[in-house]
């Protein structure tokens, strides 16, 4: 008898561990992916305004840091207000005005060249290119937001969102954000614009872009 009373003890003692490692697990999760800015980007599709996308940034995710403020995040975000003015390629450091160059269905919708507007090109806030930060996040969901890169260490303005779960680009892409409104007008680009090729068959546009205050967010619910 004393021996079963033990077992059950023991199995009781271990589910509650488990329980506790899982709930840990899920807190850390949860702090990773706290969204610490919201941005919008403004899409028109061959001149027809489309919709609004409003990705929420995970500033926590990147702990490293330039002039306080976070790498990837404060990259993006900067991308979004133009605030930076013009790069080393004498290009606004801006997303308004450009295309989304490559849409793919049932995988991405990808922008943010800021140089020559077709994949060609892709500058950071901080002069050319910068290192990947980290891979804690995963391209687990559609809406995902990443950087885009030429290989390892190479991110500059280039982004892209996914329209599926993309398991395949963990470790090879730096995921910093996710689409927290506007799905709609993603699969909108994807479905209108897209070919298997990556060529948009239709002009994709970024009309307007900026940062929604956090005074705003509760507007933008």
């Amino acid at each position: 008898m004393r021996i079963w009373v033990l077992l059950a003890l023991c199995a009781v003692t271990i589910l509650l561990l488990v329980s506790l490692a899982f709930d840990q697990a899920r807190r850390e999760r949860e702090s990773l992916e706290e969204i610490t800015h919201r941005v919008f980007l403004d899409i028109e599709i061959d001149g027809q305004r489309a919709g609004r996308i409003v990705i929420g940034l995970y500033g926590k995710v990147v702990p490293k840091t330039v002039d306080n403020m976070f790498l990837i995040a404060e990259n993006f975000r900067a991308l979004c207000t133009g605030e930076k003015g013009k790069g080393t390629t004498a290009k606004d450091l801006h997303y308004k005005g450009t295309p989304f160059h490559r849409i793919i269905p049932g995988f991405v919708i990808q922008g943010g060249d800021i140089v020559f507007g077709d994949g060609r090109g892709s500058e950071s806030i901080y002069g050319g290119t910068f290192p990947d930060e980290n891979f804690k996040l995963k391209h687990s969901s559609a809406g995902v937001v990443s950087m885009a890169n030429s290989g390892p260490d190479s991110n500059g303005s280039q982004f892209f969102i996914t329209t599926v779960k993309a398991s395949w680009l963990d470790g090879q892409h730096v995921v910093f954000g996710r689409v927290i409104q506007g799905m709609d007008t993603v699969y909108a680009v994807e479905g209108g614009a897209g070919t298997y090729s990556g060529k948009p068959r239709k002009k994709v546009k970024i009309i307007d872009s900026g940062v929604i205050p956090i005074s705003k967010w509760e507007d933008e619910s």
